[in-house]
């Protein structure tokens, strides 16, 4: 009970807990991502073409966190980084910004890569959920007039709602999850700004040997990802 009475008390903590919720909010932005390449590939038609992209957009989803790592630490570099190079091409300007050294934009650089490695399962979900869709819809629709717009907002985005949810609360458990990225990338810096609650836990376990304060954490940690799971059997 000690170990939980110093957890509530400790700013560390709260911090962790704040970083980790504040980047799954972030990591939602793979939803709209997932859906926009869902209805670029699913304009193509069941074809060779289609299954290309699929696959393309899927694949950064199974690649490996070192192989994460080699290549963002390319584009994402402060001086040179490919980002960086792009963003000065459209302003006009050198632009230098320390998407992982920064602590005002270290997130970013976190979100930006979370989102290009999950994208890809969002838009499979999605495209699944489209192609679900009964045509027959979109013909009466059309006949009694409905724009595309219409089309969207009354008939597409409604039906993709339960998709949409469950989504939603499996990207939220997975970003609650996350440890080897950003291990890898950023250590939990600069200046702790990118270190989620499963990071501090590890560090408190196995750096510091105080394995009792960091079950207490794992506890906390797991009553969130309880919550979130039973709210994704309620909707289903």
């Amino acid at each position: 009970l000690q170990n939980y009475r110093m957890l509530f008390s400790q700013s560390t903590f709260w911090k962790a807990i704040g970083n980790t919720i504040l980047m799954a909010v972030m990591g939602l932005l793979t939803i709209p991502v997932g859906f926009l390449l869902a209805v670029l590939v699913n304009s193509l038609g069941r074809s060779r073409l289609q299954e290309f992209f699929r696959v393309g957009f899927y694949l950064p989803n199974i690649i490996t966190g070192v192989s994460v790592y080699l290549i963002f630490r390319v584009v994402l570099m402060t001086d040179g980084g490919l980002l960086n190079n792009v963003l000065s091409a459209i302003t006009g300007r050198q632009v230098s910004i320390g998407w992982l050294a920064d602590p005002k934009f270290a997130r970013w650089g976190v979100t930006i890569i979370w989102v290009w490695m999950n994208a890809g399962y969002s838009m499979l979900m999605n495209l699944a959920s489209l192609q679900a869709i009964p045509t027959d819809l979109y013909e009466a629709a059309s006949i009694d007039g409905a724009t595309s717009t219409q089309q969207l907002f009354r008939i597409t985005l409604p039906l993709l709602r339960p998709t949409t949810e469950l989504v939603v609360l499996l990207q939220l458990i997975a970003c609650f999850k996350v440890f080897g990225q950003i291990q890898l990338i950023t250590g939990g810096g600069p200046a702790g700004s990118t270190k989620p609650l499963i990071q501090y836990i590890y560090e408190t376990a196995f750096s510091k040997n105080n394995l009792g304060y960091a079950a207490a954490m794992s506890y906390v940690l797991f009553g969130i990802l309880l919550v979130l799971s039973l709210a994704q059997l309620i909707m289903q």
